[in-house]
């Protein structure tokens, strides 16, 4: 979402100023669970042991490292201040504000999200009166170099040597406390705060005879308009089921800039409004325990109905069992989520299977499933509901084309929410954040999400759930209709039927929205057609084809043949109502420009008319047509040297999404070995198992998923059933569909570990020289089929060789372009 914060991070990264914080031994445990494996047949592998969750909480990855099942609601992490969208971050200059139950994980809001009903364990010489209440009264820095978490779990120890515990289920879960023995523990809980500092209204009750404390409000979107709300609540249970005794309580308010805070010994409710005047008006419980018990065991639900639902979610998934088996059973679930992709364990370099498997687990870490805990517009909706789409823009690219290897369970109930969206709003989610609508960025990219399930899925379709006819309505309601504002939802679609490309400075008395990013916008509403013109085609939509074929060439009406920028011909620009482009540099927006303030993303004055990347980057951009791009670009020739300056000049990011597919361009020009060298180049100049081991933020698994299909060898189309075919790092795996009950095992024939490094060392084998699917040797190494492989299942032998000149071509055929014929079916 935010890609230029891989230029930011960069340069932060290597200053030096941030120091790893977790324990030593999470990385010792996890070399010696991947060297243990080799030898374990495959029903003993924990796949667990092999993720570092800490991958992407440094260099601003915005990776949440706390205790969630697969895309669970209850996200359990520290939050720290500075710069902390996810609660935690390893820099140690930072401090800790509390645990709480509530984070996204690999979002590029800097405001933070969520973060509420935050709790902090404290110890009170002086008693209740003395506490520390207000989050800057009240933040202390954690123990150096003990933070602990894997799936299912989080720990980290704060420096006065009081250890915080989390494990979760769906919605609810345990918190465990362990303080330094003689001391009487405390606890601070908020009502009001959240990370970015937005509630709108609440209360809490504190009952003592049950040992309960319930609490809800109102807070704001963490990236989307401020005038939106969405309501929480919290249950927590502080008895232990009557193995705690409680001794104090109470309730507090406070502001740290007006100098502040007070307490109420025995007062148990708070009912409180927004403060407009001077920030949030902080305010919570204060609680103590009798006696001086080591551990303090708490249990937490969640909810975004009502504060008995928040309970009863705890005592359904929760109930009474122990901290170690809430645990295990969340170990249990993401096992069989990690299970999905086998590997050959013992001839697997180490790294590759810490960075598969930790790249896997945030893969299905968001979006958050909240079905049955819908509000507003969504509230009681039969169908699945989910949280946290951040962003549709983002996710279409690699995010739901893996899903779709693997779980098309999950893919059909989160396509099933999107056209949900369009039943309640007219419109589907573009982003959704906080469970509310989010900024749109490129237009309405869930129409490309949609598409790619309907292409892979369509036999299965009704079977999974989802109405294919329902579907295309979904996707002709944003390619048709122009919303009053499309800030959030759809696209300014009027404008673009109009001229034929998104206009620069028009005349819209239709509709409002941010008139910027007219280039991006352009190119993606095209891709986006493509998208309705692959489910046109799947369901026989003759004159649709048409219109959808004609609309995604649209692309080529940005492209102006006269810009020349470090000696190369042609770029995408923005362009006036009268035809007349509007020129601005090709490096603008990129690492190479030399203006620090310029504006690149959705700032008004963000006149480059790209989003958030340069026309440098997005000139790139026609997945489904990049046959003509070559010729845009004047040639093979001319194509191959221009993406050799691209990424040799600095201007290619690994962190921003419009680049994805660059690395593999040289496919479409048919030198394929080309791409297999960049893209270890790729892989290894921006990824590792260290904390800042992301190119910037994860922009919600979008930057996981594709680290996955580079080491498995593979890249997809969107909303295509096509695969390019690269050199796995991997000797062999196997995808499982338990939905088709197919499993599909593809083996690199001489695969040598010396080529998986950025530059692959001469007499290494890594190119690829043929590909068999079933035993049968395809035409073609440079691209396969979904329906070939992963529908039927069976094996797929890639082998490689070290002679890069002799594999350099595709052979009968480079992947498809509309251009030039491809695309035609949908089989």
């Amino acid at each position: 979402m935010l890609a230029l914060w891989a230029l930011v991070a960069t340069s932060f990264w290597g200053s030096g100023l941030v120091n790893a914080q977790p324990s030593p031994q999470v990385q010792e445990r996890i070399s010696a669970a991947i060297k243990k494996a080799g030898s374990l047949p495959p029903d003993k592998v924990d796949y667990t042991e092999f993720v570092n969750v800490f991958i992407g909480t440094d260099n601003f990855g915005d990776v949440c490292p706390g205790a969630s099942v697969p895309f669970g609601m209850v996200k359990f992490s520290t939050d720290l201040t500075g710069y902390a969208p996810a609660g935690y971050i390893t820099d140690n200059t930072q401090t800790i504000r509390g645990l709480s139950p509530m984070h996204d994980s690999g979002t590029g809001s800097s405001l933070g999200t969520y973060g509420n009903f935050e709790i902090m364990p404290m110890v009170c010489p002086g008693g209740f009166d003395s506490c520390p209440l207000t989050l800057a009264a009240r933040e202390r820095f954690r123990k150096n170099n003990t933070d602990d978490a894997s799936p299912g779990y989080f720990a980290q120890t704060l420096d006065n040597g009081i250890k915080m515990e989390a494990t979760s289920t769906r919605r609810a879960g345990l918190e465990r406390f362990t303080f330094p023995k003689g001391s009487k523990p405390y606890f601070v809980l908020d009502l009001a705060n959240d990370l970015p500092a937005s509630f709108a209204g609440g209360h809490m009750e504190i009952d003592p005879e049950q040992g309960r404390i319930t609490m809800g409000g109102l807070w704001g979107s963490s990236f989307g308009p401020g005038s939106y709300n969405y309501q929480a609540f919290a249950c927590y249970d502080i008895l232990d089921g009557g193995k705690q005794k409680l001794d104090e309580y109470g309730v507090w308010t406070g502001m740290t800039d007006e100098d502040f805070q007070t307490r109420g010994l025995g007062v148990t409710h708070l009912n409180l409004t927004r403060n407009l005047i001077g920030g949030v008006y902080e305010s919570g419980a204060l609680f103590s325990f009798a006696g001086k018990p080591e551990q303090i065991n708490i249990r937490v639900g969640i909810s975004f109905v009502s504060e008995e639902q928040a309970c009863a979610n705890a005592e359904s998934e929760v109930g009474n069992a122990s901290f170690d088996e809430i645990v295990a059973r969340s170990k249990a679930l993401w096992n069989e989520k990690l299970s999905k992709i086998e590997i050959d364990l013992k001839n697997t370099p180490a790294n590759v299977t810490e960075l598969l498997y930790s790249s896997l687990y945030r893969a299905s870490l968001t979006p958050n499933n909240a079905t049955g805990e819908t509000q507003g517009p969504f509230a009681n909706t039969p169908h699945p509901y989910f949280d946290s789409l951040y962003c549709s823009w983002d996710t279409f690219r690699t995010f739901y084309p893996l899903m779709s290897l693997h779980s098309p369970v999950e893919y059909a109930q989160i396509v099933d929410n999107y056209i949900d969206g369009w039943r309640k709003l007219g419109w589907m989610p573009e982003c959704r954040a906080n469970n509310l609508p989010g900024w749109t960025q490129g237009g309405s990219s869930g129409d490309v999400i949609v598409g790619h399930f309907a292409v892979t899925y369509h036999n299965e379709a009704t079977a999974l759930g989802i109405d294919l006819d329902e579907l295309y309505s979904a996707m002709l309601a944003d390619a048709e209709i122009n919303p009053p504002e499309w800030n959030t939802l759809g696209r300014q679609v009027n404008v673009y039927k109009q001229y034929g490309y998104v206009p620069f400075g028009v005349l819209d008395t239709d509709s409002v929205g941010r008139q910027t990013r007219e280039g991006s916008r352009t190119l993606e509403y095209a891709f986006e057609d493509f998208a309705v013109r692959q489910v046109a085609l799947l369901l026989n939509k003759t004159d649709d084809v048409a219109t959808y074929t004609n609309r995604s060439l649209f692309y080529r009406n940005v492209w102006d043949p006269t810009v020349t920028s470090d000696g190369f011909h042609g770029f995408a620009q923005k362009r006036a109502p009268n035809g007349s482009f509007v020129h601005t540099s090709p490096v603008d927006c990129s690492p190479n420009d030399s203006n620090e303030n310029r504006e690149c993303s959705l700032q008004g004055d963000n006149v480059v008319g790209f989003y958030e990347s340069s026309s440098w980057e997005y000139s790139w951009f026609a997945p489904h047509d990049t046959a003509h791009l070559i010729e845009l670009m004047g040639g093979n020739a001319t194509f191959i040297k221009r993406l050799d300056h691209f990424f040799n000049a600095g201007y290619y990011l690994a962190g921003n999404e419009p680049s994805f597919q660059t690395p593999i361009g040289y496919h479409y020009a048919n030198q394929p070995a080309k791409s297999v060298d960049r893209v270890r180049e790729v892989v290894f100049t921006n990824f590792d198992i260290t904390p800042a081991g992301l190119p910037g933020n994860d922009d919600q698994a979008a930057m996981a998923t594709l680290l996955v299909f580079h080491l498995l060898g593979l890249y997809p189309v969107p909303s295509t059933s096509q695969f390019l075919v690269l050199s796995p790092m991997i000797p062999q795996y196997t995808i499982h569909n338990s939905y088709l009950n197919v499993s599909t095992t593809i083996t690199t024939k001489g695969f040598d570990k010396r080529s998986v490094q950025k530059t692959i060392p001469k007499g290494a084998a890594a190119y690829v020289k043929s590909v068999t699917v079933n035993g049968v040797v395809q035409p073609t190494r440079c691209h396969f089929d979904f329906n070939d492989v992963f529908r039927v299942g069976g094996e797929v032998v890639i082998e490689v060789t070290a002679d890069m000149d002799s594999v350099n071509s595709c052979g009968a055929s480079v992947p498809e372009s509309v251009s030039t014929g491809g695309f035609t079916q949908i089989r």
